[in-house]
């Protein structure tokens, strides 16, 4: 008995070396590594995501009627079109990702130029379903085969690929088919001339299995990299690479998914273009490429990076630039927060849907995008401050632009905003919102904007029509109209912005009953959305209130109106939507076909579905290593278990 038992587990042990684990994407990809997106464990992330209250609402039956239609009509319109076309079955890979699923580029070489590019890399490891990868790409070599497709067949270290090769223009073209409407399409076809083929740039796509892992590259050299990462080769994986390993300890290290950007050597070859380019330029006004470059900031940026991940709590995730503080200037330099208190004031209603407020340093903001400006374009950095030096001056002739503005502007930013009045896309878009800027001296900052906005040198610029005071409790508002846009419906936006100062504010908003009970907000006993229950244990999750930027939207609020005012103004959305390159799918020019594809008729009332929605805040930071921006989406208390 025990003979046959180390017999049998001497089979089982040779089984599992015929398949060892395929190794984690940092560990597979090479060092060269420009960019990857992957889901490590693609059966752990769909167990989350199938938690998630978002899959939850798309599995809920009230949706049905609804999502069947949607779902039916873009199987019909993209997928099977597409599906045919390229002799694949989406569906007959869809489950097989048990392990990891990984995007990847590889520098591959590239200098900048067309030969040698960059290759894209994917990988997913189907695991214990490698017997059914197997049988799908056999029956995708034979339908490629059959259909008269050019294929060529390689081993790369003894592992067998197939390499389809297709000309740029059939992609596209297989492409564009499933974006348009087949009608205009036969009716333009019919009205062609017939030209001459001309040779086309050709595009190569490699595929193979490896054990349990699928291997799909534009390039048999990446391809190589990857099977000598598999088998342990010495060459050196992603995880040494210094950049990744510093995000990677941070961030991905327990993600469901994550995304990772090699930005430096992408901005060392940017500049080296950029400064051939400037040295053939030979025109003086024109901004020199290299110093646009390196003045925004963006030589300094080494990576980005982003991690998602989710609990029983509810929903993570951080978007990072790394941008040391040692090389951080222009724009990075310019959006840096300060680490201050950033929680919602008193005053912030607790039926405020969204809010926002910033630490931002104005005044430091301000001069770091004069330098900017002036680095890039000297020329143009002597005209903006010629034009700031003058500008009011035809209203006071001692009026000082940097003085009695920029020198008024303090380090606060808020914005809040309530539901709209009406159920209406059009005022959807507008709904009643405040803007609020620190000050050290408000009264001072409203009279200088005034005297800004009604000059003859800057006033016409900005767009504005004449200017209005007004008395209102004892301060002063002052009103300005704002240049005209276009609302979803089509109409003409005419707004009149108004604003005030009060309580170390710059109050601004185009909803005057707004603004007013902001400057009666002293008088308030109302709650306030700094009281709201969860929001103090959410806010611990992105790093507190106190890092600079921390934001909150009610998306149960903000979702319920949205809801309605689809359900009534569906009208709008198509004459919106006739406006894009999907118009064809529509029907034409009208827009009448969308509820052919989505029939807001069908949603349920919110209430059916009002448990699946809570709210979201977000943090933003700032340390040496670079700007973080931080987000968490609790559970909605009814899916807690």
């Amino acid at each position: 008995m025990n003979k046959r038992f180390k017999i049998l587990a001497w089979l089982a042990s040779l089984s599992f070396m015929g398949h060892a684990a395929v190794p984690t994407p940092e560990k597979l990809l090479p060092a060269e590594t420009l960019g990857v997106f992957t889901v490590p464990d693609c059966v752990k992330a769909r167990a989350a995501y199938d938690a998630n209250a978002s899959s939850q609402l798309w599995r809920d039956p009230a949706l049905r009627p609804f999502k069947d239609k949607l779902v039916n009509k873009i199987n019909d319109e993209f997928i099977k079109p597409l599906e045919r076309d390229l002799g694949v079955k989406f569906e007959d890979y869809r489950r097989l990702a048990q392990g990891q699923l990984t995007f990847a580029v590889l520098g591959n070489g590239w200098q900048g130029k067309e030969d040698p590019l960059p290759a894209w890399l994917l990988l997913i490891d189907a695991k214990d379903k490698s017997s059914q990868l197997k049988t799908n790409l056999a029956d995708l070599r034979k339908k490629w085969i059959d259909s008269g497709r050019k294929l060529k067949a390689e081993k790369i270290r003894d592992v067998e690929f197939t390499t389809l090769t297709a000309s740029v223009e059939d992609l596209a073209k297989t492409l564009a088919k499933s974006l348009s409407d087949s009608k205009t399409d036969k009716q333009d076809s019919s009205k062609e001339k017939p030209e001459e083929s001309k040779p086309g740039s050709k595009a190569s796509i490699t595929l193979g299995q490896s054990e349990s892992l699928l291997i799909v590259g534009s390039d048999p050299k990446a391809i190589e990299k990857i099977l000598a990462r598999q088998s342990g080769g010495a060459l050196q994986p992603l995880s040494e690479q210094t950049a990744f390993a510093a995000d990677y300890q941070a961030r991905f290290r327990n993600a469901l998914a994550y995304g990772w950007v090699h930005f430096k050597p992408i901005s060392d070859v940017l500049s080296r273009l950029a400064s051939d380019a400037g040295a053939k330029n030979k025109d003086p006004n024109s901004p020199d490429p290299s110093k646009i470059i390196s003045a925004a900031g963006l030589a300094g940026l080494k990576t980005i990076s982003f991690g998602l991940n989710a609990t029983s709590e509810g929903s993570f995730g951080e978007f990072h630039l790394g941008v040391p503080a040692t090389s951080r200037v222009g724009i990075f330099k310019i959006i840096s927060a300060e680490p201050k208190d950033a929680n919602p004031p008193p005053f912030v209603p607790a039926e405020a849907v969204k809010f926002q407020r910033w630490r931002l340093d104005i005044q430091k903001a301000w001069a770091n995008f004069e330098r900017m400006l002036t680095e890039i374009l000297p020329q143009a950095g002597g005209g903006f401050s010629l034009l700031f030096d003058n500008v009011g001056k035809d209203k006071d002739p001692n009026f000082d632009f940097k003085r009695e503005l920029v020198g008024n502007l303090g380090d606060d930013l808020i914005t809040f905003q309530k539901n709209p009045r009406t159920n209406t896309l059009a005022n959807l878009s507008s709904p009643p919102s405040l803007l609020l800027i620190g000050s050290p001296n408000a009264e001072k900052l409203a009279a200088a904007i005034h005297t800004v906005t009604s000059s003859t040198l800057l006033g016409p610029m900005l767009g504005q029509s004449g200017g209005k005071e007004r008395e209102f409790l004892g301060r002063k508002i002052y009103s300005v109209t704002l240049p005209g846009g276009l609302r979803p419906d089509g109409s003409m936006i005419q707004s009149l912005l108004s604003y005030a100062a009060s309580g170390g504010y710059l109050a601004m908003s185009t909803d005057d009953a707004m603004l007013e009970t902001f400057l009666r907000s002293g008088d308030n006993t109302g709650k306030a959305l700094r009281d709201a229950a969860g929001l103090a244990d959410a806010a611990q999750k992105i790093g507190g209130m106190s890092t600079g930027l921390f934001g909150y939207q009610n998306t149960s609020e903000t979702v319920r109106t949205t809801l309605e005012s689809l359900k009534n103004d569906s009208g709008t959305v198509g004459k919106v939507l006739a406006m894009t390159p999907f118009a064809a799918k529509f029907n034409g020019k009208d827009g009448k076909g969308l509820k052919d594809w989505v029939d807001f008729s069908l949603l349920p009332p919110f209430d059916q579905i009002a448990k699946y929605f809570y709210f979201a805040v977000y943090s933003g930071s700032v340390d040496a290593e670079g700007l973080s921006y931080k987000m968490f989406v609790p559970t909605p208390p009814q899916l807690k278990k």
